[in-house]
């Protein structure tokens, strides 16, 4: 549970409504990075740590037992595009990165513990809770427009955003450095998988 949290969602389930124009995606959290593992509030600039390297691979290999994976749609932090392009290699398949998929970003908060983090807070230098969750849905509509089934790997509070826009409830178990998840719509909704 995070500290406004409840904003988050009822922002993500608000209008506009993300529609996928696909039937099943993938969604990739970035491996471990110094900043995670130290629970602190990081900038766009941190990389993978060795772990996370080692993460990322391993990802990369479940991904590719699903088989049915068509393209990468990637954050351009460097912890998400390196977990991205591991990815892309194990994958054989085309990547594309942006900004748009990037962690919110926390201005004078960054460094501060992240168990503290409030996401209602408007930090100085940083963006706002509404300015990221609008952000996050237009990039995730763009990258499940397709018929195919693409791989999103992008951040924790992208993957909260896109998980409440599907009407999709949060649980911890969703939450863990580069663990593949398997997003599926049917007639009653979309559901997730742990892979």
């Amino acid at each position: 549970m995070i500290r406004g949290g409840d904003e988050l969602r009822a922002l993500a389930a608000a209008p506009p409504a993300l529609r996928p124009g696909v039937r099943r995606f993938y969604f990739l959290r970035h491996g471990e990075t110094a900043g995670n593992a130290s629970f602190i509030v990081q900038s766009p600039v941190i990389p993978l740590n060795e772990a996370g390297r080692a993460q990322a691979e391993r990802a990369a290999g479940k991904l590719a037992e699903a088989g049915d994976i068509t393209r990468i749609e990637a954050s351009s932090y460097p912890r998400a595009y390196e977990t991205a392009q591991a990815a892309a290699r194990g994958l054989a398949v085309p990547m594309n990165a942006t900004p748009r998929l990037g962690e919110r970003l926390f201005g004078e908060l960054v460094g501060q513990t992240a168990l503290e983090l409030d996401w209602r807070a408007r930090p100085a230098g940083g963006e706002t809770l509404e300015a990221f969750v609008a952000r996050t849905k237009a990039a995730a509509a763009d990258a499940l427009s397709g018929g195919d089934v693409p791989c999103i790997v992008a951040h924790g509070g992208n993957l909260r955003v896109i998980a409440a826009a599907l009407g999709v409830a949060f649980r911890d178990e969703f939450a863990p450095n580069a663990l593949p998840l398997r997003f599926d719509r049917s007639d009653a909704g979309w559901a997730v998988t742990v892979l």
